[in-house]
């Protein structure tokens, strides 16, 4: 039998710090919620909007799986491994810590706001060498199907980390349908709708809602309106 968890937009964590405006979906910072610490490996689901020219200063992380995912406007990333780049909306970074990194984010366009999702999974290995990467994904592949952007294999598609985890964004036009087939026995799906509704396993999801579901062989997604969303498998145990 399915297990589910729905986590409706308005009850996310919230902080506004001026120059940074951030949803959290998990417990983060200063937002802390016992009920609301993770889903399976998925620790940190955060849902940013940084204004013109300001950014997050550099700062350590260490064993863990970063995700950062544009969604408007371009981020600036430079870390302690030398990294120096842009990411942009139709593109997606990873960011393995390891043994420990440093990195700073700014948002260095003088007229517009950047908005980006940025994901934290807990990885299956510890103390790994630190690596960054980030890729182009082809837009058109998510038009009324789902496009895999991350899995645990570089030879697959998309970026990849040290987890047995996949996710995919699908761009669905109104009453289109797909089917999600899972992974692995033992994972979970988390849904975080980007824009629109869609029913999800008989489920109504709106615009940043966030529906988390196990012991399923599968998703039956079908988009109510024009609608995104971003789907990620995950290990429930970990």
């Amino acid at each position: 039998m399915s297990n589910s968890i729905l986590h409706k937009a308005h009850t996310r964590g919230h902080a506004n710090h001026g120059w940074l405006n951030s949803f959290h979906t998990f417990s983060f910072a200063n937002y802390y919620n016992a009920e609301r610490m993770h889903f399976g490996a998925l620790r940190v689901l955060n849902d940013d909007t940084v204004d013109e020219g300001m950014g997050f200063g550099t700062h350590p992380h260490e064993n863990m799986e970063i995700i950062s995912i544009p969604l408007e406007g371009d981020l600036e990333h430079k870390d302690s491994m030398g990294n120096l780049s842009v990411i942009k909306h139709g593109e997606i970074q990873v960011l393995s810590a390891g043994t420990g990194i440093y990195h700073s984010e700014y948002n260095r366009n003088p007229d517009r706001k950047v908005k980006f999702l940025q994901i934290w999974v807990i990885p299956n290995k510890k103390n790994v060498n630190p690596r960054y990467d980030q890729i182009t994904l082809n837009l058109e592949d998510r038009h009324n199907r789902l496009q895999q952007i991350l899995s645990p294999s570089p030879e697959d598609e998309g970026v990849w980390i040290h987890q047995n985890a996949w996710f995919h964004i699908g761009k669905f036009d109104k009453g289109n349908s797909a089917t999600y087939p899972m992974k692995d026995n033992g994972n979970g799906v988390y849904a975080f709708v980007l824009s629109g509704s869609l029913t999800i396993n008989n489920q109504s999801l709106e615009e940043r809602d966030g529906f988390g579901i196990w012991n399923i062989a599968e998703l039956s997604i079908t988009a109510d309106t024009d609608s995104e969303i971003l789907l990620m498998e995950v290990p429930m145990s970990f």
